[in-house]
């Protein structure tokens, strides 16, 4: 397998120029990651239940999962945001649209859907402790009942009125159960149809739990995702030789590039020869949380740029080697950090 371990701060810079004019939308499941700051000197014992009542001081929400990706392409600097589609009808979706908002992202095309829950991860955390260890146990609000055929029609709709006019479309399937999400079966074959119809759209997707089910679109399966493995266990690797049949074998059967990540080791991007990317070797504490979404953010813009799938996919490097340095937060990165960590890189390659 080559190995691509080179690129020039020019080259770079050149296609940071392009990310300005990128016009994206991102498909998928939105939800409201919701923070609750709580200051463990001021609990207090309920009077009625005996037990301890947590007091919130200060409570942070952000857009979460498919907003993740949106919240990264603002940061890297993204000409034109959309997201698609649907939230509840209730206090979350109206704080989850309100935070969009603020980056400039567009919510015409994010339907309200009064039968269900706008998702949430809720989140409390030690405001004393800004570790991962002051992180409590986290409360999800999820939809486990299938999303109506009315819903879908209206997701597949709006991408039908933005495809001609994007530079690229983003995939961020985050709901693990079958057809409970925006992304189900039937807007998976309307996605691979319009990949299919407009070629000089860049569509990509990532899935929590369906990424080998999706036709036509370059898609980012983590190494275990790409050679079937369900169920990793702490510690466990895949062998390169491994990974690189697998790789051949699900390009050839979903139509189109493969992108996989392998951790700290970066990614392996088959289009259609395998090519290893390096990662950014990194010291000290970090939080992985939102690494894939800051990674396909910094690879779509790339791509929209004119970049090489290699290239895309270290750029995707770079960017997730800032976000989780970032701790307790889904972190984001700005184009100007990226000169920086490309020369770390640069330096790393020829050790």
């Amino acid at each position: 397998m080559k190995t691509f371990n080179e690129m020039s701060p020019e080259r770079l810079r050149e296609l940071i120029a392009g990310f300005g004019k990128a016009r994206i939308a991102v498909v998928g499941d939105y939800f409201l990651d919701k923070y609750l700051e709580v200051d463990p000197a001021l609990a207090e014992i309920s009077v009625e239940t005996g037990r301890s009542a947590h007091q919130v001081v200060a409570v942070r929400s952000s857009p979460g999962a498919a907003g993740t990706v949106i919240v990264n392409l603002a940061a890297l600097g993204a000409g034109s945001l959309l997201a698609v589609g649907f939230t509840g009808d209730d206090g979350e979706s109206y704080g989850l649209r309100k935070a969009l908002g603020r980056i400039g992202c567009r919510t015409d095309h994010l339907h309200v859907d009064p039968t269900r829950h706008t998702p949430t991860y809720l989140k409390p955390r030690d405001q004393s402790d800004p570790s991962l260890a002051g992180e409590h146990q986290r409360y999800d609000t999820k939809n486990r009942e299938p999303t109506s055929p009315a819903t879908q029609q209206s997701v597949i709709q709006s991408l039908d009125a933005l495809v001609a006019e994007l530079d690229a479309v983003i995939v961020a399937d985050q709901v693990e159960e079958p057809d409970c999400g925006v992304v189900t079966e039937a807007v998976r074959h309307a996605l691979a149809d319009r990949a299919e119809r407009y070629p000089n759209v860049i569509f990509w997707a990532d899935s929590r739990r369906h990424i080998r089910e999706f036709r036509r679109l370059i898609i980012k399966p983590n190494q275990f995702e790409a050679v079937g493995r369900d169920e990793p266990k702490p510690g466990d690797e895949v062998e390169p030789a491994e990974l690189e049949a697998a790789l051949s074998r699900l390009r050839a059967t979903t139509g189109a590039a493969v992108c996989a990540t392998c951790g700290s080791d970066g990614m392996i991007v088959s289009d259609p020869e395998p090519t290893a990317v390096p990662g950014v070797r990194l010291e000290g504490p970090l939080d992985p949380t939102g690494a894939g979404d800051s990674a396909t953010a910094g690879a779509v813009l790339a791509l929209a740029s004119g970049a090489s799938l290699p290239e895309a996919a270290l750029i995707g490097n770079l960017v997730a080697s800032i976000t989780v340095e970032q701790l307790a937060t889904t972190g984001t990165a700005a184009p100007g950090q990226l000169a920086p960590r490309l020369e770390l890189w640069r330096k790393q390659q020829v050790r």
